[in-house]
């Protein structure tokens, strides 16, 4: 068993992790690509195990208690929506959610209310050139606190990267220009990394919705660097939630 635990710095909603984050963290132990679903808001400040299964599979747990799965899996994408870096920031500009309308303000990854430094201060927006089906797009230059040992940004924060663009992606209607703001939370993400960028590199994500089933909304995502090379994917699972428990209340 390894003891993971969330710093409250990397939180979503107010009381626990973000999603991709958490998700990035378990992916560690596994190879190539990952699936990981979320079973339970994972805790902050709270030592978790990451425990290896006699099936292959990785469970992080808080005592008795399941908060998430992992499991190595293929992820490929239909579809590959790129941008320029000079894009993603004019996307940026007509983000769907304004500061003070946004629902998680602290979220590590999206929140406005996050210091440049210490939150990814990911905005998407959608990219003026698709008149019909939508895509956003947003920049993101990683900071030198997110580097790893080896000096390129460790693995977990472009699972986080790739996470949150993708809730705003499953808010937008996957057929037309339709936005809603219904309350989400990732319930499952599955991505793929090809090459980790250096902090300081400028960056492009890109993201989709791919589909709606009742309560579940899906979507893609794709992180590029500067000159089109594809650093990472990313497919996820939101759930349509009460904005009570999106709080964690």
């Amino acid at each position: 068993m390894t003891q993971i635990i969330i710093d409250k710095r990397y939180c979503g909603p107010p009381n626990s992790g973000n999603g991709g984050y958490v998700c990035g963290r378990l992916a560690q132990h596994i190879p190539r690509g990952a699936e990981v679903t979320l079973r339970a808001p994972p805790p902050l400040d709270t030592p978790l195990g990451a425990i290896a299964t006699d099936d292959g599979t990785w469970e992080l747990r808080d005592g008795a208690k399941l908060i998430a799965t992992g499991r190595a899996t293929s992820v490929e994408l239909a579809r590959l929506e790129t941008a320029s870096f000079e894009e993603a920031c004019a996307a940026e500009l007509l983000t769907l959610v304004k500061p003070h309308e946004h629902p998680l303000p602290t979220c590590f990854v999206c929140g406005p209310a996050r210091a440049q430094g210490d939150g990814l201060r990911i905005f998407a927006g959608p990219l003026g050139r698709h008149a019909q089906a939508p895509v956003l797009a947003a920049s993101w230059t990683p900071d030198r606190n997110l580097a790893a040992e080896d000096g390129l940004v460790a693995p977990e924060f472009l699972w986080s990267a790739l996470d949150c663009p993708t809730g705003f992606a499953c808010n937008c209607d996957p057929q037309g220009n339709a936005f809603d703001r219904t309350p989400l939370l990732l319930g499952r993400m599955s991505a793929r990394i090809e090459a980790r960028p250096r902090p300081g590199d400028r960056c492009v994500i890109t993201a989709w919705p791919t589909g709606r089933d009742g309560r579940k909304r899906t979507a893609e995502a794709a992180l590029h660097d500067e000159i089109g090379r594809l650093l990472a994917v990313a497919r996820t699972t939101w759930i349509a939630v009460e904005r009570e428990v999106q709080l964690g209340r």
